[in-house]
């Protein structure tokens, strides 16, 4: 019997990652106050991607 790794499925991690970087620099392009929210809006969704990544996969059979 062959026995495979499994690969962790990061997609939704790359996709909030993916967001959280557009989020970014349309804050950076807007500017002033409201500018600095949608900046760290994104900003937090990078930290929450990456985080994700790394989070180790619980899979039921």
């Amino acid at each position: 019997m062959f026995f495979r790794k499994k690969r962790k499925a990061v997609t939704t991690s790359r996709a909030t990652l993916g967001l959280g970087v557009l989020v970014t620099g349309l804050g950076k392009m807007i500017g002033g106050k409201i500018g600095n929210t949608v900046t760290g809006f994104g900003l937090a969704h990078i930290v929450l991607g990456s985080l994700d990544m790394f989070r180790p996969t619980v899979r039921g059979r």
